[in-house]
């Protein structure tokens, strides 16, 4: 499958982050990068299409801090990485959370997000990188294109940061083909957390449809978003569809899920189909809780494959960085064979 990814997305190295009451080494590491990259077969350089379809996602002031955030971090006086201690409250509503990770942080968002000196680079060359797949699909020269996206982004809301990501790849990608005609456009978010700033962007926008498929946010991160009643507000009201699944689910309890999600995708009518494909799910990842096989990874692409949609995917989370590129790989295969 032909795979975009820049040179830029090597460059954001972050050194640690604040996690469960202690720094530890930072799991999304430019190694995930090498480890995919030794897997795939033809990877193409993106395009640079400029700020003006990330604009059309994010707000221009936060878009501004994240280019000289890193560089006021050192006219101050500091070193390393900017990374964050106060937060302010963005908006909340009561829920049942049953870890204290998550009550303690209805207050915050979140500390294992630092900005490193190549971060805006980084972010912005997987912005591109999701934006050339998009560009070879709508071609119609290809039915299917990967995103190999590093960092991450479906964590990324319009004006915030978290999760790892900074820029929403797959948001972009998904207002940019709306853009150019190819919708009804649907999100499909298959990585172990909820894509939370997914929804906050499309959460009005009846011409999106977000699914998901994801850890119950009663117990895992992001904690705030994703839970099952969640459908959307104003003109995208029923437009968001969260399915939260509990820690240990595996292929038996997946599967029926995914159904679900690309069946309501069908019924939505959907004519483009934006994947945020995250290796997460892995049974021996170290950060997550599902016991999804390799197999397994061929079968989602299999299942999303043989919805027969014109398909960009774009790679979100997964850290076992030893297993990683070989999952990424079976997803691929997968798509291309279904």
């Amino acid at each position: 499958m032909l795979t975009f990814c820049s040179r830029a997305q090597s460059a954001h190295a972050p050194s640690f982050e604040l996690v469960n009451g202690a720094a530890e080494a930072h799991a999304e590491t430019p190694a995930r990068l090498a480890n995919m990259l030794a897997e795939m077969g033809e990877v193409r350089e993106p395009a640079d299409h400029g700020l003006a379809p990330i604009v059309a996602v994010h707000d221009p002031d936060y878009l501004a801090f994240l280019q000289s955030a890193h560089e006021a971090w050192l006219g101050a006086g500091r070193e390393g990485d900017a990374i964050g201690y106060a937060f302010p409250v963005r908006g909340r509503r009561p829920l049942d959370l049953e870890r204290i990770d998550g009550r303690l942080g209805q207050y915050g968002f979140d500390t294992v997000t630092p900005i490193a000196a190549g971060t805006w680079e980084a972010a912005y060359g997987a912005a591109q990188a999701a934006l050339s797949a998009l560009d070879a699909v709508a071609s119609g020269a290809l039915r299917q294109a990967f995103a190999l996206c590093r960092p991450p982004g479906h964590h990324a809301g319009a004006d915030y940061f978290g999760g790892y990501c900074y820029l929403n790849n797959a948001a972009i990608a998904a207002r940019a083909a709306a853009a150019r005609g190819m919708g009804p456009v649907a999100v499909l978010d298959v990585d172990y957390h909820h894509g939370n700033g997914t929804q906050d962007i499309f959460w009005e926008d009846g011409s999106v449809f977000f699914a998901s498929i994801h850890a119950d946010p009663r117990t895992d991160f992001p904690y705030f978003w994703g839970h099952a009643d969640e459908r959307g507000a104003g003109d995208g009201e029923g437009t968001t569809f969260n399915q939260p699944l509990p820690r240990g689910t595996g292929w038996a309890e997946y599967e029926p899920a995914l159904g679900k999600a690309l069946e309501a995708i069908s019924r939505f009518g959907a004519k483009t189909l934006i994947v945020s494909y995250g290796a997460d799910t892995f049974a021996d990842d170290p950060i997550t809780q599902f016991a999804l096989t390799t197999d397994d990874m061929e079968r989602v692409g299999a299942m999303i494959g043989a919805a027969g949609l014109p398909t960009v995917a774009v790679m979100e989370g997964g850290y076992n960085v030893t297993a990683l590129g070989r999952n990424v790989a079976a997803f691929i295969a997968g798509l291309e064979g279904g």
